[in-house]
């Protein structure tokens, strides 16, 4: 909760040109409190995601950020048309609760959502926007002050009510940047490829091993990191490498060859990491290594 009534009040003492950007902070208000809601009354899956449709929407249709087109290719276009809302408020939801899934660790999640504002700062050439991500940035960082104690500082955690507002307000920007900023959706999708593929693959592997797709567990990608490493600093810093690299790969296949490869790579580069996942990266791996 914390770090939303920063982000309220930062809009009074930040000058951030367009209404959008302004919702998407006061907004985020709500989706903190469902998260809130959720720590202390553990809602089921069915009631926490429905308390984060209802200010997606308003932002989606009163605000009118929603997603019309997911890039031109040279040999064709991905409009959306009327499936545009739909696949907007489904995308959102995706990527809130991919942003939940990575908050296990101290300092995991804040430095993977610094990785992406970095990604987007690099990418954007709009100063307002670009103030916008500072705004982002910086609460993130005295947070990571207290989350690591340093100075002795009380320590403290995000919770569901700040791991779903990082994700709602990175979610919308990804939104605002491809409607109003001219930078291609392919990059903006490879600037949140952990988040995506991290999402898929432990989804898929609870399906194939015919476990609750939502329920809490310890086989994210960070928890078994850790468990192999034994090191938070080593687990924190693979996760934002494999981020960048990631990235870079798109980066320079959008640039240097053209958008349809950089797609084509987006695709190819799930599925390598889904079958390193399976293969490497299974709380299973992980306990047979120490028996």
């Amino acid at each position: 909760m914390a770090l939303s009534i920063i982000y309220i009040l930062s809009k009074f003492f930040f000058d951030i040109t367009g209404e959008a950007l302004n919702q998407i902070l006061l907004i985020g208000f709500l989706i903190a409190m469902v998260g809130f809601i959720d720590d202390k009354y553990y809602l089921n899956i069915s009631g926490k995601l429905s308390l984060q449709v209802l200010p997606i929407i308003y932002l989606v249709v009163m605000q009118k950020l929603n997603l019309n087109q997911l890039g031109d290719y040279e040999f064709f276009k991905l409009k959306l048309n009327n499936f545009s809302i739909v696949f907007t408020l489904l995308s959102v939801v995706f990527l809130i609760n991919s942003f939940n899934y990575f908050d296990g660790l101290d300092g995991t999640l804040s430095f993977s959502t610094i990785s992406v504002l970095g990604i987007l700062y690099f990418l954007t050439t709009d100063e307002n926007i670009k103030v916008f991500l500072i705004i982002v940035l910086l609460p993130i960082l005295i947070f990571l002050s207290f989350n690591f104690s340093i100075f002795k500082l009380p320590k403290l955690f995000l919770g569901d009510g700040g791991s779903l507002l990082l994700g709602f307000i990175i979610a919308f920007i990804l939104i605002y940047i491809s409607k109003y900023d001219d930078i291609h959706p392919i990059l903006l999708a490879w600037s949140i490829a952990i988040f995506v593929y991290e999402f898929l693959s432990i989804n898929f592997i609870r399906l194939k091993n015919k476990k609750k797709i939502f329920e809490g567990n310890l086989d994210h990608l960070h928890h078994i990191l850790y468990k192999r490493y034994e090191s938070l600093l080593l687990t924190n810093l693979i996760i934002i490498s494999v981020n960048i690299i990631f990235f870079k790969i798109g980066y320079l296949s959008f640039n240097f060859i053209n958008p349809l490869t950089s797609l084509f790579l987006f695709i190819s580069c799930f599925i390598l990491f889904l079958i390193i996942r399976i293969k490497f990266f299974t709380n299973q791996d992980i306990f047979r290594r120490k028996k």
